[in-house]
C-alpha cells in the first residue's frame, strides 16, 4: 500500500517500493511519540530517485544533521531540545542502518548502527525520565539494558518489559510502548536479546525459539531494581515478539498482564506463503541438496529478492536455505504450550496484516479465556502490521486494558 494519494503525488517521485513505504509509514507513526518530525521525514522522500545507495544516502545524511543539532542543543544546556534531537537522530540512522541491505556491501552496517546507538544513549541520557543501563546475564555473556522510572517517583511502580520484534531499533521501542508507559506511571524496561541489534551485528549471536530462556533472567534482573512492583509486572511484546511473548509465557509466571502486538503462533507462515509449491515439496521430504540447489537458481534471477532473504535469515544464524527454513520452523506455539500459559494476554489484531493474518484470533483461541482480541481497523487508520500509524490509539488502548489488570 502506497501513502495516501495526496501525499504520494506531493512528496514521491521515485522512492517507492512495498518495504520502503511500510518503514516510512512506521517512521511516520512514531512521531506521536517524538521520534521523527513529519516535514524532515517527507522532505528526506521528496523527489528521492535511484537504487539503495541514495535511500541510504538520505537517511545517513538526516540522522547526522539532526545528531549535529542535538550536540548543539546539549552543549549549550538545552536538555530538552537535545533529548528529543538525538530520538530522531537515532530513528533516522536506523533507516539507514536497514538500507544497508540494499547495498553492494555491508561494510556500512556496523559503524552506522554504533552511530544510531550512540544517538540512542544520548537520548537515555538527556530524557525525561530517571535511567540507568543494565547488564543482564545471559549463558556465557550479557545482554545490554536499559531501565527508565517517572521522574520524582513515590514507592514502588508497575513495570512494563519489552520484547523487541526481529529487526526493530531499540529507539523505536521509545515510541511502541515506552512512552505511553511512563507518561501513566509505569517503569520500563528495554533489551537487546539473541539476535536483535547489537547482539546480532556486534556479537552474532542468533535468536532462539525458547524465549524463556531469555525472559527469565532479564526478569530476575528486573526484580532487582528500585521501585519494581513485583506484583505487577507487565510484558508487551511487538511484531516477531507476539510469538516470544506468549512461548516465554507457557513457562515464565512471574508476569500479571501481557500484551502480544500482534499475536504470532507460526513464524514460518510468513516464509512459507511465499515459497513456490516444488520448493515446499521438496522441503517437506528434506531434500536438502535439491532445495539449495533449485533455492540459488531463484536467486540469481532476483537480486532483490536474494537480499530479502538474507535480511529476513541473518539473525536465525543458520548456514544455506535449507536450513534456514528448518529453523524457522521451529518458532511455533502448539496447544500444548498454549495450555501452560496463566497470564492475561491482549492480543492485538490489525486489519490488512501483512505477515501473520488470522493468527492473532487464532492465539487468543489457542489460550482461551485467558487472551482478548483488541482489533484495529483500517477505518479508523489502523490498518497493516503494528498499526503504525495508529499508535496513540494503540497506547490508549491497550494501556487502559493494562491498568486495569495491573490495579
Amino acid at each position: 500500500m502506497q501513502l495516501p494519494h495526496a501525499t504520494h503525488t506531493a512528496y514521491d517521485t521515485g522512492f517507492y517500493s512495498e518495504g520502503r513505504d511500510y518503514s516510512v509509514r512506521c517512521l511516520l507513526g512514531t512521531s506521536n511519540a517524538g521520534g521523527a518530525d513529519v516535514g524532515e521525514v517527507l522532505a528526506t522522500i521528496s523527489g528521492l530517485k535511484g537504487g539503495g545507495q541514495a535511500w541510504f544516502d538520505a537517511w545517513l545524511r538526516l540522522g547526522r544533521r539532526v545528531r549535529h543539532e542535538a550536540d548543539a542543543s546539549a552543549a549549550g544546556g538545552h536538555r530538552v531540545s537535545a533529548a528529543w534531537a538525538y530520538l530522531r537522530a537515532a530513528n533516522y540512522l536506523s533507516m539507514a542502518v536497514d538500507a544497508v541491505d540494499e547495498l553492494p556491501t555491508a561494510e556500512q552496517r556496523l559503524p552506522v548502527f554504533r552511530e544510531h546507538r550512540a544517538a540512542w544513549e544520548s537520548f537515555i541520557d538527556h530524557g525525561p525520565f530517571d535511567a540507568h543501563r543494565l547488564t543482564i546475564p545471559y549463558e556465557d555473556t550479557t545482554l545490554p539494558g536499559w531501565f527508565l522510572a517517572p521522574l520524582h517517583p513515590d514507592g514502588g511502580r508497575p513495570t512494563l518489559v519489552m520484547i523487541n520484534g526481529s529487526d526493530g531499533a531499540v529507539s523505536g521501542q521509545w515510541s511502541a510502548a515506552a512512552r505511553g508507559a511512563l507518561e501513566r506511571g509505569y517503569n520500563v524496561v528495554m533489551f537487546d536479546g539473541p539476535g536483535q541489534q547489537s547482539m546480532l551485528f556486534e556479537h552474532q549471536i542468533p535468536f532462539r525459539p525458547d524465549w524463556e530462556a531469555v525472559l527469565t533472567p532479564v526478569t530476575d534482573v528486573v526484580l532487582q531494581q528500585p521501585g519494581v512492583d513485583s506484583d505487577r509486572l507487565a510484558l508487551y511484546g511487538i511484531s516477531q515478539a507476539g510469538y516470544w511473548v506468549p512461548r516465554s509465557l507457557a513457562f515464565e509466571h512471574r508476569y500479571r498482564a501481557a500484551i502480544a502486538d500482534p499475536g504470532v503462533v507460526d513464524v514460518a507462515t510468513s516464509w512459507m506463503d511465499k515459497l513456490p509449491s516444488p520448493l515446499r515439496t521438496e522441503l517437506a521430504a528434506g531434500k536438502r541438496d535439491s532445495f539449495d540447489r533449485d533455492m540459488g537458481i531463484g536467486m540469481k534471477l532476483s537480486s532483490a529478492t536474494k537480499r530479502e532473504f538474507d535480511w529476513r535469515a541473518r539473525p536465525y544464524g543458520a548456514t544455506g536455505y535449507f536450513e534456514t527454513y528448518v529453523a524457522v520452523q521451529e518458532y511455533r506455539l502448539t496447544d500444548e504450550l498454549a495450555a501452560q500459559i496463566r497470564t492475561p494476554m491482549l492480543v492485538t489484531a490489525p486489519e490488512h496484516e501483512q505477515f501473520w493474518p488470522g493468527q492473532s484470533a487464532r492465539l487468543v483461541g489457542m489460550v482461551g479465556g485467558g487472551a482478548e482480541l483488541m482489533e484495529f481497523t483500517a477505518a479508523d487508520g489502523a490498518s497493516w502490521h503494528c498499526q503504525p500509524m495508529a499508535r496513540a490509539m494503540t497506547d490508549q488502548r491497550m494501556f487502559d486494558w493494562l491498568d486495569v489488570k495491573l490495579a
